[in-house]
């Protein structure tokens, strides 16, 4: 009579420290699209919300109006000012009016998003009540951080002195205290003309060379700087908190509107 005998069927220990290499690979690979997932939904998130912030600051802007035109910049040099300074009467209170949302049973602490903005007349001529508006959109990073500029207690935009660069598409910071105002990535408003530029770098510096090279920034310049080629003398920007931090900056808006 034949006796069976029971295999013993199983996973050897090379098996299993392969497979478990395996699973562990693949949650590296997921665990690392989290991330990036939570930031393309952040970056959605404040574009949205950026667009009602803006329509909002459009809005109030057409409501208060702006002073007038004798106290703005002398013609032929039709450059920015701040609409702060040039709105109708103020804007007051502030803390309420450039906040988002604008509701005064809010908080200001709970306030995260505030505009601010740029307007420049589109004709020297003062009976041309054409004005482009530029609208900054930024987010207040944490609690009890100072920023620069007008508004110490949110982000708004301040002029920074430049000069033409070495490049035909590069500006240089004229003061080097400023120089950490403006980085990559970073969105600036050319103040003669209103046109905004996209930084794409600002260089490292090289101390072989007589100029600092990190006070040249280069822009994604695609076309002449403005009448006549002419580069603009200053720029606005939203820099980053004092002290260094993240950007603020969250989006620009701009219309050219009638008043």
């Amino acid at each position: 009579m034949r006796k069976s005998h029971s295999s013993n069927n199983g996973f050897s220990l090379t098996e299993v420290l392969l497979a478990i290499g395996i699973i562990t690979v693949g949650m590296l690979f997921i665990a690392g699209v989290f991330p990036v997932g939570i930031h393309f939904t952040t970056v959605a998130t404040e574009r949205t919300i950026s667009a009602v912030v803006a329509d909002e600051a459009f809005a109030k802007i057409r409501l208060y109006g702006i002073a007038d035109f004798n106290s703005w910049p002398v013609p032929p040099v039709v450059a920015c000012v701040d609409y702060s300074v040039v709105s109708y009467l103020g804007i007051n209170p502030v803390d309420v009016e450039f906040g988002y949302p604008s509701d005064p049973n809010v908080d200001i602490s709970r306030k995260q998003y505030y505009w601010s903005a740029l307007c420049r007349r589109v004709d020297p001529d003062p009976n041309n009540r054409l004005v482009q508006v530029t609208v900054f959109v930024c987010r207040k990073v944490g609690s009890g951080i100072m920023y620069r500029g007008w508004a110490t207690n949110w982000p708004v935009p301040v002029p920074v002195g430049v000069s033409m660069g070495p490049g035909p598409k590069e500006l240089t910071i004229t003061n080097p205290l400023e120089k950490t105002f403006i980085n990559d990535g970073y969105i600036i408003v050319g103040n003669e003309f209103g046109r905004i530029y996209r930084v794409l770098e600002r260089y490292v510096d090289n101390p072989v060379t007589p100029m600092p090279d990190d006070q040249t920034i280069l822009l994604d310049l695609d076309q002449v700087w403005g009448p006549g080629n002419t580069p603009p003398s200053m720029v606005w920007v939203v820099p980053p908190p004092i002290g260094g931090g993240r950007c603020p900056f969250v989006a620009i808006y701009q219309r050219v509107i009638r008043f």
